[in-house]
């Protein structure tokens, strides 16, 4: 117990004393500090006058000196952009009429040698059979001449002695009958239920396809027809390039593909682009073949095909030389076979080709012959009129 009372004495004296140490330096005085010394008078700085300013000299006006003058470079006109004159085409009416004289070989035939015959004064067998002879050579065929003549000597029989100019219209009109004025010679070139007309052009090497297939679109354009053409013969480097050189000296646009390139499909392009155009005829040109070559009349047929997948094709023309004469008649006897042909374009009337091979066409194939070509110029085809062809035969000029 003494033990604690003395631990608890000097816990005691040891908080007194730490209490005493913090508090005894508050009442300490603090220490007296010796006075500071007295401030020296320091004397104002001598008042200087300050120099007079210089006078101001103005600085003399500033004048800008002009812009310099850069001169403009020359204008340089641009050479004028050359727009290509449209042409218009010949009015198609009355154009048979004004390229008679173009059928000078057949005239010479028809027009002259059988109008001598017919102006003997006496007709008797052996003149009918030169007459006969006459029309062959004039590759009217066998069985139309002798249907010909044979009308012919039966009226003139008839009517006792004619004279020249009686036997001239008794040919003439036998002649036009069998023409058969009767068939339907227009184009199907105008839009139905809302597409356009397509014509499609075949025919063999060298008959003038091409040349004769822009001259149909200037026959149309003449018409009023608006027109796009494909060049679907892809075989031939130069052939595109003729259409569209065709195309356009009449606006007509055309549809062309790569040198080799399937022609179907340019065909169908053709079509394509017309029914977007909204034309009145798509007229498509394909490569010339040999009738005789089963592959390129096979394509042919491919060719029709593709485009039957817009719509029908509306005509099918077949593009024969005259020249060829009866020859002529075995390459479209084949050509109707692999398409439908509804229409035949005889060119190069107007050369050595005689006037005959029109009936023998018609009676042969039994397909109306629409277009004859009479020259190298532009609007040198024709749409085909018995009467006026016939009258540009044995007429005037006889």
């Amino acid at each position: 117990m003494e033990s604690y009372i003395v631990f608890g004495l000097v816990l005691l004296v040891v908080v007194i004393g730490a209490t005493l140490a913090l508090v005894a330096p508050r009442f300490r005085k603090p220490p007296t500090l010796p006075p500071a010394p007295p401030k020296k008078q320091v004397p104002p700085a001598p008042t200087t006058q300050a120099p007079p300013a210089p006078p101001v000299v103005e600085a003399p006006p500033v004048v800008e000196a002009p812009p310099p003058v850069v001169e403009a470079p020359p204008v340089v006109e641009a050479p004028p952009v050359e727009v290509p004159q449209l042409e218009t085409p010949e009015p198609t009416a009355g154009r048979l009429v004004r390229l008679r004289a173009r059928l000078s070989r057949s005239q010479n035939v028809f027009g002259k040698g059988l109008l001598a015959l017919l102006s003997r004064d006496k007709l008797d067998d052996d003149t009918w059979d030169e007459i006969e002879e006459t029309l062959i050579g004039a590759d009217v065929g066998v069985a139309a001449t002798t249907e010909i003549v044979g009308k012919l000597r039966e009226r003139a029989r008839v009517h006792g002695t004619a004279t020249a100019s009686e036997l001239r219209g008794m040919l003439a009109d036998e002649l036009v009958t069998a023409l058969e004025p009767q068939l339907d010679r227009s184009l199907a070139a105008t839009q139905r239920d809302g597409r356009p007309g397509v014509l499609l052009v075949v025919g063999v090497n060298g008959a003038g396809k091409t040349t004769t297939c822009g001259k149909i679109a200037r026959v149309l354009i003449a018409d009023g027809h608006t027109v796009v053409m494909g060049a679907a013969d892809t075989f031939r480097a130069a052939a595109a390039e003729q259409l569209a050189t065709w195309g356009g000296r009449v606006g007509a646009e055309v549809v062309r593909g790569p040198e080799g390139a399937d022609p179907a499909s340019v065909a169908f392009d053709a079509v394509k682009r017309g029914i977007e155009a909204g034309v009145d005829t798509v007229l498509i040109d394909t490569a010339g073949r040999l009738q005789n070559k089963v592959g390129l009349m096979d394509e042919l047929g491919k060719v029709k095909r593709v485009v039957e997948k817009h719509g029908p094709v509306d005509e099918t023309l077949l593009i024969l030389d005259a020249t060829t004469g009866q020859n002529g008649l075995e390459q479209a006897r084949v050509f109707t076979e692999v398409v439908d042909v509804t229409g035949v374009v005889l060119t190069k009337l107007d050369g050595t080709a005689k006037g005959g091979i029109v009936i023998a066409v018609q009676r042969k194939l039994g397909i109306p012959v629409k277009l004859v070509g009479l020259g190298e110029g532009p609007d040198d085809l024709a749409p085909f009129d018995a009467r006026q062809f016939v009258d540009a035969l044995v007429g005037t000029d006889a």
